[in-house]
């Protein structure tokens, strides 16, 4: 008989994984990618307000917080830092899925290696193989379950954050199997919240969320082991299931999270090819009489708010941010993106010269930007960031970004202990520093 949907991806996180270099490096860079877009993200309002209520709750300290050195318990620990970390909206994309694998997976896989006192190598394997479930969940639930309105970070997100957790915690595949049934009774999260808090803090839900599963199944509690796909389950009443053959396609062999998509800009990963493009064309903004950017459809509902007044809604806008670029602001800064440049003149002015056009022939990660010159000369260029990175290429990259981010010293300190070994309190304890 052949093995349920949800069985087979409880096989990949309860058995014996062979991983890749290749898999097992962008991993390591994911996990310091991590680290360093919480801690950078650590004062925002919204972590701000997400810490204070779970240090409010109080409870037991089984792990650390990014941004203070009390400690919480797995479930509050897992809920604010996955918040805190997407609170930029700066870590790594996976566009099988249109998603946010680390935020979900590494908040709930570096709370529970903590608590359970597991070394880091073990942790970056749980992760890697939760990563790697929540990228094989979206294909399986397709591109009509995110048209519909759904934040895959949050709902696949879930789904492998309870994978990465139930491996950790010794949890056998039938017991997986129920965690990732219970799973779908709690996975949540809606693109309505884009450019708001709400956005992180659905990450957050999702990696407390499968905690949450994991603890209860331990505990005896009895759920539908195939609420993923059963009837009345997530897929079908999530615009979901389209794909289980794509889904499973060289599962345990090919690790789809190797073509994960590390950000250099501090916005919507949709935007970041036409970001790209645009360091290709070096047009002065008081040259250009418009600028028109073309994109794939699906962009249109996430990143394309014509005339957003907050630095956080800049950062879902393809007329804001083009407009930056080409008015000399720095669109990897943080600090770029704040509401006082949302009412520059010089960027209104810009913004308003930039028409954004739907291009059905462009894959999703592709862009192409034509500029009008007040002279009447013209310029293309075209991006996609799908193209190849050399391994070397995309551990300068991430490296150099985390610097930026938390400064050379702490990201070398955290690089050496992900590649030399360690324990995930270690690791952890670096959060709060």
């Amino acid at each position: 008989m052949t093995d349920s949907f949800t069985e087979t991806l409880a096989g990949l996180a309860a058995g014996p994984v062979e991983t890749t270099p290749l898999a097992r490096l962008v991993t390591q860079l994911s996990a310091l990618d991590w680290i360093a877009v919480g801690r950078a993200g650590a004062g925002e309002p919204v972590s701000r307000i997400v810490r204070d209520m779970a240090l409010d709750d109080g409870g037991a300290g089984a792990a650390h917080l990014f941004g203070t050195a009390t400690m919480a318990p797995l479930r509050q620990a897992a809920l604010v830092n996955g918040t805190i970390s997407h609170a930029l909206d700066y870590d790594d994309t996976h566009f099988a899925h249109i998603g946010h694998p680390s935020v979900a997976v590494f908040s709930a896989a570096v709370a529970m290696g903590e608590a359970r006192g597991a070394g880091l190598a073990e942790m970056l394997e749980a992760a890697l193989v939760g990563m790697e479930l929540s990228v094989r969940l979206g294909l399986w639930l397709g591109r009509p379950h995110y048209q519909a309105g759904f934040h895959m970070t949050a709902t696949a997100g879930a789904f492998g954050a309870a994978a990465a957790a139930a491996r950790l915690a010794g949890l056998d595949a039938a017991a997986t199997a129920m965690a990732l049934g219970l799973t779908a009774t709690r996975a949540s999260g809606l693109k309505a919240q884009f450019g708001t808090m709400g956005k992180p803090y659905n990450a957050g839900i999702a990696a407390s969320t499968g905690i949450e599963s994991v603890l209860l199944v331990q505990r005896g509690f009895v759920a539908n082991p195939v609420a993923l796909e059963g009837e009345f389950g997530f897929g079908a009443t999530h615009h979901g299931q389209s794909g289980r053959d794509d889904a499973l396609a060289g599962l345990g062999r090919d690790w789809l999270f190797e073509q994960v998509s590390h950000k250099f800009h501090a916005c919507c990963h949709g935007l970041h090819a036409a970001l790209e493009a645009g360091r290709e064309l070096d047009v002065a903004a008081p040259e250009i009489a418009r600028l028109t950017v073309r994109t794939h459809p699906r962009w249109m509902s996430v990143c394309n708010q014509p005339a957003p007044i907050t630095g956080l809604g800049a950062k879902f806008s393809y007329r804001t941010v083009l407009a930056m670029q080409a008015l000399g602001h720095d669109t990897a800064r943080l600090d770029s993106y704040a509401d006082h440049l949302c009412a520059d003149p010089r960027v209104i002015d810009l913004r308003d010269r930039i028409m954004v056009e739907v291009d059905g022939s462009l894959a999703e990660t592709e862009a192409r930007l034509e500029v009008l010159r007040r002279d009447g000369a013209r310029f293309e260029a075209r991006h996609d960031l799908s193209a190849p990175m050399t391994p070397e290429t995309r551990e300068d990259r991430v490296r150099g970004k985390a610097a930026g981010l938390i400064g050379a010293d702490m990201a070398q300190e955290v690089w050496s202990m992900l590649s030399g070994g360690g324990d995930v309190a270690g690791f952890a304890a670096l959060m709060s520093a």
